[in-house]
């Protein structure tokens, strides 16, 4: 019997739950928090998976495991090291939470196990702490998050057009918790996500696949695929010119601020303006192109490479904030990840 609005969703919830757990148990991914649970692997791979497929994490997971295996060892590293360990990951202010949460973790009295306790420490929001609390302390605590939306509007076939996803999760979340395993939260929520994740997918959902089909709405109508309707935000273009210059086997890089508020002590190849390079030194050079996408933005990256004799003149003279870094020390460093291809490409093309 297909769910529609008139009944709700909490009317089937006992098909429900017993199609999505049975599915779950027999087909859920073997991932690594999930085979060794524990309170610390959760809340690292809670953070990574922020904004970032799981098959992208899994390498870097196995890493910082590796290096930090508990909150003590992740308080007392580096930044830097932190960094660097996260160093293709984007988005590097969830490497810096984690390490201040850390940091405040191994100073509290005792555990927090409450959804809103959790919330007071870094970079942790109510889907964040739902997963954590729910997960790790069997907490009554609903995810709410855009695969769980998913579900949510196509097994109602809700056709309303959403602003933006947080719109989307203010209206469901009451029925996302309603909807609650209360016997085993973390698991229900682990298994809504695991749907989302692997069959009820953003452009092509696998309806006939799905352990809910006979309950979903949107799929007996056929507009699963178009479910939810969100705003598409506009898309801002942005140009940035960079230089590539070589000397004495070292490479110019512009080391980002401490006190930015974007990838501080990051590198990345600098701008003229940062290398102190004047406009007309690039007049006669065809740049190397490079695309890519930040959320909303496309960003048009074009890259100069400039004769070795560059600064030889003393015509030209970086700025504070740029570093010469030896060709043996690249690794050392920490590079946003179109960054690193982009010097790793270069350096193979002209060695």
């Amino acid at each position: 019997m297909p769910i529609n609005k008139s009944r709700g969703l909490i009317a089937l919830q006992k098909a429900f739950h017993q199609s999505l757990h049975d599915w779950y148990r027999s087909n859920h991914r073997p991932l690594p928090w999930r085979t060794e649970p524990s309170l610390y692997r959760t809340v690292v791979s809670e953070l990574m998976c922020q904004q970032t497929q799981i098959a992208t994490v899994l390498p870097y997971f196995e890493r910082w495991m590796k290096e930090l295996p508990n909150f003590s060892a992740l308080a007392k590293a580096p930044e830097e090291k932190v960094l660097k360990l996260w160093e293709g990951l984007g988005y590097y202010s969830r490497a810096r939470n984690l390490h201040r949460l850390a940091k405040e973790f191994v100073q509290l009295p005792q555990t927090p196990t409450s959804a809103l306790e959790w919330q007071k420490l870094p970079g942790i929001g109510p889907y964040t702490a739902a997963a954590i609390t729910s997960i790790s302390f069997n907490a009554a605590e609903a995810c709410v998050d855009g695969n769980v939306i998913r579900i949510l509007t196509r097994l109602t076939a809700d056709k309303t057009v959403f602003k933006n996803s947080t719109a989307a999760i203010k209206k469901y979340t009451p029925l996302a918790e309603g909807l609650l395993y209360n016997p085993d939260p973390g698991m229900h929520n682990q298994a809504m996500m695991e749907l989302g994740a692997t069959i009820c997918t953003k452009g092509n959902p696998l309806c006939t696949i799905c352990p809910v089909y006979t309950l979903c709405e949107g799929a007996r109508s056929g507009d699963a695929s178009s479910l939810p309707r969100l705003e598409r935000p506009k898309t801002e273009k942005i140009s940035v010119d960079r230089v590539w210059v070589i000397q004495n086997k070292k490479i110019l890089f512009h080391r980002i601020p401490p006190n930015a508020k974007r990838m501080a002590k990051q590198h990345e190849l600098p701008t003229p303006e940062q290398a102190g390079i004047h406009s007309d030194q690039l007049k006669k050079i065809k740049p190397l192109i490079r695309k890519r996408s930040i959320t909303r933005y496309q960003i048009t990256e074009s890259i100069y490479m400039l004769p070795n004799e560059t600064f030889s003149d003393q015509k030209s003279d970086p700025g504070k904030d740029c570093v010469w870094v030896p060709l043996n020390k690249i690794e050392e460093i920490t590079l946003s990840g179109p960054h690193r291809r982009w010097v790793t490409e270069l350096l193979q093309t002209n060695s």
